[in-house]
């Protein structure tokens, strides 16, 4: 009794309380929408924040330490990971209000596959084993995968769905192949064994670097960077706009801080091995994600080619495999996470006679029929061109200099190249707001997309004023990884 006692206490479960008090949040959501005989649907959502906001508390208050025999740590890289993937769910979440109702998509299982979708990426930020790793990305991929195709009487989103599902079940299998592989060349799954295995760089067989390269391909098409970004472009268009909207915030951050800390603790000692794979990457997504959105005339598939070029900007600060490259990496997602998630409002916002509209052609004239929210636009505009004093600007000066620090010139300046090109097709929107012939004035627009804009509009603008907070807490993150 003694022994079952030490070790149930042994596995410190305390540490995941915020996983599990949100996990039984959702089941106390779900359950109450099976029984509910009304409209379910908003009060659902309500109680989703609820929880995310009660688990955010709990991640701030919770101690540090490895629970559960080494699966599963909750340290400063975690928590920030975590916090910032709540922000962009509760952020969803609100968006989803008005839009499902106009949409016809008030069923209460909206919210609740978001939150445990929600769950699977907290999961991802502290796993601390191959196999929590997969149980987090599967989880979270279980639950997109329905909300991509959650407008099921509509061709796109199911077409959306069924191609998420078909290519996020190979990265699910090119993820379970490498972690096999490399468990069968090492006899381990746990990142500090792993990382004790190999410290010697010449220690790693063949075997084991192709797993390696398994596990970082199966990732990198989560955060659909070239050439695993297939997915992106029609996924992004044919979903609902705040399913869109969540699936290129809070799942982009869970998944590259995965990468980041796989690649950076248990293969740090490899970094020769796969630092210039990472570099590929990196260029091949900023070259696509700028060259491919000039042609683009929807706006929701604009920002999917926008996503995967950020995502290629992230990827220097991984390939500098460095603490400041890590650090880097952390404020860029911080600053991408607020500026996306406050255009997809205003997407969403795009609504004439009740009916939605995606083209940017559309938002012709908006300086002059809705002066609010042109400003918000150009704000995000300019702040993913990286146009200082905006957020986006600094984002991209920590990468770029944490890359410069360890003498990859030649990948900062194809960075600042791409940003220009890139400039091309935001300041483009900026125009068409401004200088072409108005329309037709968009519907008034309902206050949760104006509070969510605004938000993300705030931390956009605002952010070189004091950006000390969010700078130290980066830091800190990223000293667990280097410490």
């Amino acid at each position: 009794m003694g022994g079952a006692a030490m070790t149930w206490m042994s596995l410190n479960w305390t540490l995941a309380l915020p996983e599990i008090v949100l996990s039984c949040c959702g089941m106390a959501i779900l359950i109450l929408g099976v029984v509910s005989r009304g409209n379910f649907f908003r009060l659902g959502c309500m109680l989703t924040v609820g929880a995310f906001l009660l688990t955010a508390m709990l991640v701030l208050s919770g101690a540090n330490g490895v629970g559960y025999s080494g699966l599963f740590v909750t340290d400063a890289y975690s928590v920030f990971v975590k916090l910032l993937v709540l922000a962009a769910a509760t952020l969803g979440v609100v968006m989803s209000l008005d839009y499902n109702e106009h949409e016809n998509l008030r069923r209460f299982e909206f919210p609740v596959l978001m939150l445990f979708s929600t769950v699977g990426m907290m999961l991802m930020a502290s796993a601390t084993s191959l196999m929590t790793m997969y149980m987090g990305v599967e989880l979270m991929s279980l639950s997109i995968y329905v909300l991509a195709a959650f407008a099921r009487d509509e061709l796109r989103s199911s077409e959306a769905g069924l191609k998420y599902f078909v290519l996020g079940s190979l990265a699910s299998g090119l993820l379970l192949y490498g972690v096999s592989l490399i468990y069968g060349f090492t006899g381990s799954m746990d990142f500090a064994l792993l990382a004790k295995a190999l410290s010697d760089p010449a220690s790693a067989s063949p075997g084991l670097v192709v797993g390696i390269v398994f596990v970082l391909s199966g990732l990198a098409l989560k955060v659909s960077a070239v050439p695993f970004h297939m997915w992106t472009p029609d996924v992004y268009e044919g979903a609902p706009t705040p399913v869109t909207a969540f699936m290129a915030s809070a799942p982009k951050v869970a998944a590259m801080a995965l990468l980041v800390r796989l690649m950076a603790s248990p293969f740090g000692h490899l970094l020769a091995q796969w630092q210039q794979l990472i570099v590929l990457m990196s260029i091949a997504s900023m070259l696509l994600g700028s060259l491919a959105a000039i042609g683009q005339r929807n706006i929701k598939r604009l920002m999917a080619y926008s996503s995967i070029g950020h995502m290629g900007y992230a990827l220097i600060g991984l390939a500098a495999g460095t603490q400041a490259g890590v650090r880097g990496v952390l404020i860029y997602l911080v600053t991408y996470v607020f500026m996306n998630i406050g255009t997809f409002a205003l997407i969403i916002a795009m609504r004439r006679r009740g009916r939605a509209v995606e083209g940017i052609t559309d938002l012709a004239g908006l300086g002059r029929t809705d002066p609010a929210m042109a400003l918000g636009l150009a704000v995000f505009m300019f702040s993913m061109a990286g146009i200082p004093p905006f957020s986006g600007f600094w984002g991209k000066y920590f990468i770029f200099t944490a890359a410069v620090q360890q003498g990859m010139w030649a990948l900062a300046v194809i960075g600042v190249l791409t940003s220009v090109i890139g400039a091309f097709y935001y300041i483009r929107i900026i125009k068409v707001m401004y200088f072409d012939a108005p329309d037709e004035a968009f519907d008034v627009r309902p206050a949760s997309l104006s509070f969510v804009a605004g938000v993300g509009g705030l931390f956009t603008t605002l952010f070189f004023l004091y950006p000390a907070p969010v700078v130290a807490a980066a830091e800190a993150a990223a000293k667990v990884l280097f410490g």
